[in-house]
C-alpha cells in the first residue's frame, strides 16, 4: 500500500459459524447440524469473511462479546468481552487466530469450563487503525455442560459411560417388585427436534428466573444449581412445571402414567400448551423426563429404581406401618410408607460445596414428596454421603438416606391400643437398579448406597445417622435443607425413634409363617398359593391365622380388601404344615389398581402367648408382552416395515384398545393406532411402515392400553445403517 494512502475500516460481509463441523466435535450433531451448539471448555471455530480487505494484525483489533440472559453483566459472568489480539485480558473466554486468508479469517473461540450454560448472542466490534469502529451481530449459539472436558464440574473420564449417560437416547426403567423386576422401555429422546429449546424454556419458566433473572442466569454455570432448578420444574407443585402428579387412580382428564413410553411427547405437549402441566405423572415419569432434560443440557444422568423404598415423613428413620387384627394394613393411620418401588435420578457432578470425596453420583428426586428450601425438589444428595450416613450434608441427604436405609416398624392396632409386632432392619432399600452401560442388562448398585444388610458397618452407619439427626434437632437447623428430627413437641422424645431392633415375634413364639406361590400369577387367572407354618419349638402349638388380600398402589397405599380367610393350624413340635389358598379372578378383578399389585397378609396368634406374628407377600400380576418384528434391514431414509403382535390375556373381551409406538430416530412423532375390541385370548397383528432418519442403535417402544389394562409393553432394538 502506498505511503500516505488512508486505511479503510475492516468490514465484515459474512460469518460462517461452521455449525456442522463444530457440532460433530462437540458431540451435539444429533441435536442439530444447522445451529451452533457447543460445550464449554472446548474450542469451536468460526470464519469471518470481509467485504473490503483482509485482516491486518497490528492495524485491526477484533473484540468478541458473548452475552446470555435478559440482563448481561460483566461482573456476573453473563457478558464476556475478549480480544482476538490480546489473551491477557480479564475475561476467561479465549479467542485465537487459526488462519488468516486474503479476505477471510478463521478464529477459534472457547468458553471457560465454568461458564453459564444457555443461549448466547455472539457479537464483534472491529477497531481499525485511525479510529474506524464497526460492530456486528454474528448470531446465536447454545452452550452446554461438557463431560468430555476435565476442567468441567460434570467431567466423566469414561467414554463408555459418557456414551450411556449423555448420548444414549433410550433405556429401561425398572418396575414391579423385588421378587419380579420388570424392565420398562423408555424413549428419552434428548436429541429430538425442539427438545433443546424446550429444556432452555424450562429454565426460563422456573421460579428462580421469574424472581431474579439476572442472578439465575449467572448461576447456570453450576451443575448443582441447575439440577435443583430442573428438579423443581419437572413437577408442577410450585410452578407451571412439566408434570402433574396423580396417585388417585382417576385419570379421566389426562393420561394414566402407566401409558407413557417416552419423554418427548410429554415435553412437546408442555411446550405446545403454553407450559401448562401435563396430566399425569408418577415417580418413573418424573425421573425419565428429568433424565431427558439433564442429558440434553450435558449433565451425565441415569435413572435409578429402589425396591421397597422408604418415605419417612417425620424424619426419625423409622417407617411405621399399622395393621388390624385381620392383617389388613390401615390406610387412615399411615403417614410413613414403603413404596413397592420408587424411581429417581443420579447425576454426575463435582461437589465443591461439600467436604472432599463427596462428588460423583448425586441423588435427585423430582417426585413431589417433601419440600427443600420451600420448593418440591430433592437433592443433589451425594450417594457416598448416603452410604456413610452423613445426613447433615446438603442437599436432602437425610430424606435420601431414609429411602434406602430406614428401619420398618409394624404395629397391631386393636381396642384403641398399639402393639409392636416387630422391627425389620432390612425391609427398606432392596435391589437398587439401573440400566447397565451399553447393555440391556440390569445393574444392581445397592452397594453404592449402603453396606451389606446385617453387617456391623450397616448398623453403625444407621446409628451414626440417627445420632446426627438427634444432634441436629437439639442444636437447631444448621444446614439449608435440615428438616425437623421429629414432629413431637420440644423436650419430648419419640419413643420409636431410637429403638434398637427387637426380637422378631417368630423368635418368641418359635413359629415361622411364609407364603409360597404355586404358579405364576398371570392376569386373568386364579392365584394359587400356600401358607407354610413351621413349629420350631419342642411344644405343641395351636394357631389361629387371619389371612387377607388387598390391592396396593406402587407407593404403598392400600386399597379396599377383597379377600379374607381364617386358618386354624395345629402343629406338633418341629412339625411343618401347608394351608392351601386360592384367590379367584372374579374376586380380585374389580379391585385391581393400574399397578396390578396384590398384598397378601397373615396375622398369626397362639393361645399360650400374647405375641403375634405378621407375614406378608406382594404379588405382581403379569401380562404377555408385545412382540415387535423388524422385517428387513433398516437404512436411513429408506422405508422400513414393522410388525407388532399383541394379545388379550383375559377370558373376556376388552374394549377401547389403543396401540402406541415411538422411537427416536425412527418415528418423527408418536404413532397412535386405534385397535378397538379384542376378543377373549385373541392375538392380533398390525404392520406399519416408517422411514428412519438417524443412523446407529435405535429402539422401538410400544404400549397397549384398554379398558381392562393400561400398560402392556414391548420393545425392539434396531440398528439403522447409513445405506448407500
Amino acid at each position: 500500500m502506498a505511503q500516505g494512502c488512508p486505511i479503510e475500516g475492516l468490514e465484515v460481509a459474512l460469518v460462517d459459524l461452521q455449525s456442522s463441523r463444530n457440532n460433530v466435535r462437540h458431540h451435539t450433531e444429533e441435536i442439530s447440524i444447522e445451529r451452533l451448539i457447543v460445550r464449554r471448555g472446548q474450542a469451536f471455530v468460526i470464519t469471518l469473511y470481509f467485504r473490503n480487505r483482509g485482516f491486518q494484525p497490528g492495524l485491526d483489533n477484533i473484540i468478541f462479546v458473548a452475552e446470555t440472559g435478559p440482563l448481561p453483566d460483566l461482573a456476573k459472568g453473563t457478558r464476556a468481552v475478549f480480544s482476538l489480539t490480546s489473551s491477557d485480558g480479564p475475561s476467561p473466554w479465549i479467542a485465537s487466530l487459526e488462519t488468516n486468508g486474503a479476505a477471510s479469517l478463521e478464529v477459534s473461540l472457547c468458553a471457560p469450563p465454568m461458564a453459564a450454560v444457555g443461549r448466547y448472542l455472539l457479537k464483534i466490534r472491529v477497531d481499525s487503525f485511525q479510529g474506524a469502529v464497526t460492530a456486528y451481530q454474528l448470531g446465536e449459539f447454545i452452550l452446554l455442560f461438557n463431560p468430555w472436558c476435565p476442567a468441567d464440574g460434570v467431567y466423566l473420564d469414561s467414554e463408555p459411560q459418557r456414551q450411556e449417560y449423555i448420548v444414549n437416547d433410550y433405556g429401561f426403567i425398572y418396575q414391579g417388585n423385588k421378587s419380579w423386576i420388570r424392565p420398562c422401555p423408555w424413549n428419552y429422546g434428548q436429541f429430538e427436534e425442539n427438545i433443546i429449546d424446550i429444556c432452555l424454556e424450562l429454565l426460563q419458566k422456573s421460579l428462580n428466573f421469574q424472581v431474579d433473572p439476572s442472578t439465575d442466569c449467572a448461576l447456570r454455570g453450576s451443575p448443582v444449581y441447575i439440577s435443583r432448578v430442573v428438579c423443581a420444574m419437572i413437577n408442577s407443585n410450585d410452578d407451571n412445571g412439566v408434570l402433574n402428579g396423580n396417585w388417585s387412580e382417576n385419570y379421566t382428564d389426562g393420561v394414566n402414567p402407566a401409558e407413557w413410553t417416552g419423554s418427548v411427547a410429554i415435553l412437546k405437549q408442555w411446550h405446545a400448551t403454553g407450559c401448562q402441566p401435563v396430566r399425569y405423572g408418577q415417580c418413573w415419569v418424573f425421573a425419565a423426563v428429568m433424565c431427558t432434560v439433564m442429558r440434553c443440557l450435558g449433565i451425565p444422568t441415569r435413572v435409578i429404581t429402589n425396591f421397597d423404598s422408604g418415605h419417612d415423613t417425620d424424619g426419625n428413620l423409622i417407617i411405621d406401618e399399622y395393621y388390624d387384627s385381620t392383617g389388613r394394613i390401615l390406610e387412615n393411620m399411615k403417614k410413613d410408607t414403603v413404596w413397592n418401588f420408587h424411581v429417581w435420578n443420579e447425576c454426575w457432578m463435582a461437589r465443591k460445596d461439600l467436604p472432599p470425596g463427596y462428588g460423583g453420583w448425586q441423588v435427585l428426586d423430582a417426585t413431589p414428596q417433601e419440600t427443600s428450601n420451600g420448593l418440591y425438589c430433592c437433592g443433589p444428595a451425594s450417594v457416598r454421603a448416603i452410604k456413610e450416613g452423613e445426613v447433615d450434608l446438603n442437599f436432602d441427604t437425610r430424606f435420601a438416606f431414609s429411602m434406602v436405609n430406614a428401619d420398618c416398624m409394624s404395629w397391631l392396632v386393636y381396642g384403641g391400643k398399639e402393639q409392636k409386632l416387630h422391627q425389620d432392619t432390612a425391609a427398606v432399600g432392596n435391589f437398587i437398579s439401573t440400566k447397565s452401560i451399553q447393555s440391556d442388562e440390569r445393574d444392581d448398585i445397592t452397594e453404592s448406597y449402603k453396606y451389606e444388610e446385617g453387617s456391623l458397618q450397616e448398623r453403625q452407619v444407621f446409628l451414626k445417622a440417627l445420632q446426627k439427626l438427634k444432634d441436629g434437632r437439639s442444636q437447631g437447623p444448621h444446614r439449608a435443607d435440615t428438616t425437623p428430627f421429629s414432629s413431637m413437641p420440644p423436650g419430648q422424645d419419640n419413643p420409636r425413634s431410637l429403638d434398637t431392633p427387637s426380637l422378631q415375634p417368630s423368635d418368641v413364639m418359635q413359629v415361622s409363617l411364609k407364603f409360597e406361590l404355586l404358579d405364576l400369577p398371570n392376569m386373568g387367572q386364579d392365584i394359587n398359593f400356600v401358607l407354610l407354618a413351621l413349629n420350631m419349638s419342642p411344644q405343641f402349638k395351636d394357631l389361629k391365622v387371619n389371612l387377607s388380600a388387598q390391592s396396593l398402589l406402587h407407593d404403598g397405599s392400600p386399597l379396599t380388601p377383597f379377600w379374607q380367610d381364617i386358618a386354624f393350624i395345629t402343629l406338633f413340635p418341629q412339625e411343618e404344615k401347608t394351608y392351601p389358598c386360592k384367590i379367584l379372578y372374579s374376586q380380585y378383578n374389580q379391585y385391581l389398581s393400574t399397578d396390578k399389585l396384590i398384598r397378601i397378609s397373615a396375622l398369626g396368634e397362639e393361645k399360650s402367648t400374647p405375641e403375634k406374628i405378621l407375614v406378608n407377600k406382594i404379588i405382581t400380576l403379569t401380562f404377555p408382552g408385545i412382540v415387535i418384528n423388524v422385517l428387513g434391514t433398516a437404512f436411513v431414509n429408506q422405508p422400513l416395515t414393522i410388525q407388532v403382535i399383541f394379545s388379550n390375556p383375559l377370558s373376556e373381551p376388552v374394549e377401547d384398545c389403543v396401540l402406541t409406538l415411538e422411537g427416536s430416530g425412527l418415528f418423527k412423532k408418536q404413532q397412535r393406532i386405534l385397535v378397538g375390541v379384542l376378543k377373549p385370548h385373541h392375538k392380533a397383528s398390525i404392520t406399519l411402515k416408517t422411514v428412519p432418519f438417524k443412523s446407529g442403535q435405535r429402539q422401538i417402544q410400544a404400549n397397549l392400553r384398554s379398558n381392562k389394562f393400561k400398560d402392556i409393553k414391548g420393545y425392539k432394538n434396531v440398528y439403522v445403517d447409513f445405506g448407500l
